[in-house]
């Protein structure tokens, strides 16, 4: 893989395990206990590497009893980053963007709630298929959501996230995103489980990124996880690559 296929790298330690379920059960056979070591995000553009991000997903829900379909169609409105080091995938995630002819995943649960939002003109987007390995620095959760805003904040304009998350994650994407309720319980047919709506404006993502992205070493009584974000000033470069097409 050529070096120039990066949107960004960082090096960072391993970290809290199950970190983006929020979860205290894990099974031993899924822990990928890393030391300090480079991480690669990069956009899986070809057939290979989203096999390999589906992998991981499945890998990581299928053991919680979650239905989820490792290679299903990858729509025109989609993106998908993910996080490598030393040739293995330990992170995923997906990006939905709103459009007439696709829609949204969450339209299939909560297509009123999010009609509400079209008439106010409001650009929704929509993170998705998001698998972080376990021991898995929390650094590469942040990094795979900062590019996410970048791609759809700063490049094409969409004004907020809007997400399904399991009733007992709820607090986890509040506490630490700043996620608000917006569109109450359901069940998910997708995954066989119910899910609550929740949205956030991106505009208070980017507030909250330039108070805090890049504070992770220094003293902070911040316990998001905005201060494991990017320094603003790394932002111009990723805008760059992902522009040009890189990843």
């Amino acid at each position: 893989m050529q070096q120039d296929d990066t949107i960004i790298s960082f090096e960072a330690a391993a970290g809290l395990r199950d970190l983006m379920l929020g979860e205290g059960s894990s099974d031993p056979a899924l822990d990928h206990q890393i030391d300090q070591q480079t991480f690669h995000i990069r956009m899986a553009n070809s057939q290979g590497r989203r096999e390999a991000a589906s992998m991981l997903l499945k890998k990581m829900y299928g053991w919680r009893g979650y239905a989820v379909d490792p290679l299903n169609a990858h729509p025109l409105n989609k993106i998908t980053l993910f996080a490598e080091t030393g040739g293995v995938t330990v992170g995923t995630m997906s990006l939905c963007l709103d459009n007439a002819e696709v829609g949204l995943p969450a339209d299939e649960n909560f297509g009123d709630k999010l009609d509400l939002l079209r008439q106010q003109r409001r650009r929704l987007c929509e993170p998705s298929r998001l698998a972080i390995d376990k021991g898995v620095s929390k650094r590469v959760f942040a990094a795979l959501i900062h590019i996410s805003y970048i791609y759809a904040h700063n490049i094409h304009h969409f004004t907020d996230y809007v997400i399904e998350v399991n009733p007992r994650h709820v607090m986890f994407y509040k506490r630490m995103l700043g996620f608000r309720d917006f569109g109450g319980e359901r069940p998910c047919t997708r995954v066989g489980a119910p899910a609550v709506l929740l949205r956030l404006e991106l505009d208070y993502m980017g507030e909250q990124i330039r108070r805090f992205g890049g504070l992770m070493e220094q003293q902070t009584s911040e316990r998001s996880f905005y201060p494991y974000f990017f320094p603003t000033w790394d932002e111009p470069g990723i805008t760059s690559r992902l522009m040009q097409g890189r990843g």
